[in-house]
């Protein structure tokens, strides 16, 4: 059996805490035989624990306590601490596989609320089960979300090579915004979703780099952002923004601009990973 989970990208600007991606990164979990305690294998450094503490057996193990141990053969090429949604879809594989072994027949929707309990809200949890486009809120312990469809464009990931917790990214956010700040930042989300549903990537383009949530508290911990949204500009993007708490910078773009943005984010800094994503539009699967 083989469940795979994809990665993916949280507020979109001024979306934040509510706005998911499903992107083109997996984590693949394959079970294998029975064991008389859970492993997991994978090569992905001694962080990653192989017992029972892994962060996939014990969201399994909170979900349906009597699971049989079995063998687990994990590989992700979702990078770690980049914003792009790696603990998510940790606890999504965790929900899949209590889903399976355990006969529980989840829902999507059972599945989300599970998630979204775990990591508190649905905004990287919702697309990771669900696919593509996903916008949500956790109101009194309730969630409530809309998918959609993404427009089409070129999405490209700048991915550097230090990390940032998610923690540390949360840290310098305020405690509270003034109550007009509030309201322009909230009219902000709430046009650009709109010309997102509308297929208007040019007006959504414009709004994503208007955040007032979350972006210019966390500058000073991304300070490529600023310069790499200006020079993604200069060559045809859409938009440049934070993915999730950063420090991965995600580009929007038409398609015919892919190539040459590729290349000169590429040269902007030779250290740092530059990825062509898509869209994935299944999210979690399990095949037997």
């Amino acid at each position: 059996m083989r469940i795979q989970v994809p990665a993916t990208t949280a507020n979109l600007g001024p979306g934040f805490d509510s706005c998911g991606l499903a992107l083109s990164l997996y984590l693949t979990l394959d079970v294998l035989e029975e064991a008389t305690e859970w492993h997991v294998a994978h090569d992905l450094g001694d962080g990653i624990p192989t017992d029972a503490t892994n962060v996939i057996v014990e969201t399994a193990l909170s979900i349906a306590p009597d699971l049989t141990p079995h063998r687990l053969q994990m590989a992700c090429d979702i990078p770690a601490a980049r914003g792009l949604g790696s603990s998510s879809a940790a606890v999504v594989a965790g929900i899949e596989l209590a889903n399976a072994l355990a006969n529980l027949e989840l829902t999507p929707e059972r599945k989300v609320e599970i998630a979204a309990e775990i990591e508190g809200h649905p905004d990287n949890v919702a697309p990771a089960v669900l696919g593509n486009f996903v916008v949500g809120a956790k109101l009194d312990g309730e969630d409530f979300y809309v998918r959609h469809l993404f427009p089409d464009c070129a999405l490209l990931a700048f991915i550097p090579q230090e990390a940032l917790l998610t923690s540390e990214s949360r840290g310098v956010l305020p405690n509270e915004l003034a109550y007009k700040e509030a309201v322009k930042a909230s009219s902000i989300a709430n046009v650009m979703i709109a010309a997102l549903f509308q297929n208007d990537l040019e007006l959504a383009g414009k709004m994503m780099e208007r955040d007032l949530w979350h972006e210019n508290y966390r500058a000073k911990l991304v300070p490529h952002l600023a310069p790499l949204r200006a020079l993604t500009k200069e060559h045809g993007a859409y938009a440049a923004c934070l993915s999730g708490a950063g420090p991965t910078i995600l580009i929007f773009a038409p398609q015919e601009k892919a190539d040459e943005l590729l290349s000169v984010m590429k040269d902007f800094d030779t250290t740092a990973s530059v990825l062509s994503l898509k869209v994935e539009n299944d999210g979690s699967v399990t095949t037997r």
